[in-house]
């Protein structure tokens, strides 16, 4: 007897022992018609993951087309353009990095200090 997962020869199909391991399996005898019981070909997916799914798409989408179009908005100078120097790596780093982390660390700790909650376990 095979096992349910197994690759079957067509001789093996239309033995008895074929057609009891396409049965075990809930296989659709010709692909061109749906299963008497509705099965699907396909596995039905849950709204959560469609919606997952839709959200991701869209924005990807919008990554992507908005890489695309940042390029021609950086081609013209608008009237009024005056840019100063550029940022040293230092002064990138501190800004885009540090700033952020310490920000960050000041609300944190403004958080843990004035949460009442651990006060009321306590007591």
């Amino acid at each position: 007897m095979t096992t349910p997962g197994a690759v079957m020869t067509p001789s093996a199909m239309t033995t008895r022992e074929g057609r009891a391991a396409r049965a075990a399996r809930g296989a659709v005898r010709h692909p061109g018609r749906a299963d008497p019981d509705g099965g699907h070909y396909i596995e039905r997916v849950d709204k959560n993951t469609k919606k997952a799914v839709r959200a991701g798409v869209v924005t990807a989408g919008t990554t992507l087309i908005m890489l695309m179009s940042s390029p021609a908005f950086a081609l013209t100078r608008d009237d009024g353009d005056d840019p100063g120097s550029g940022l040293s790596v230092i002064q990138t780093l501190g800004l885009f990095v540090a700033c952020p982390l310490v920000l960050f660390g000041i609300i944190a700790g403004l958080v843990m200090v004035t949460d009442k909650s651990r006060k009321q376990q306590r007591g």
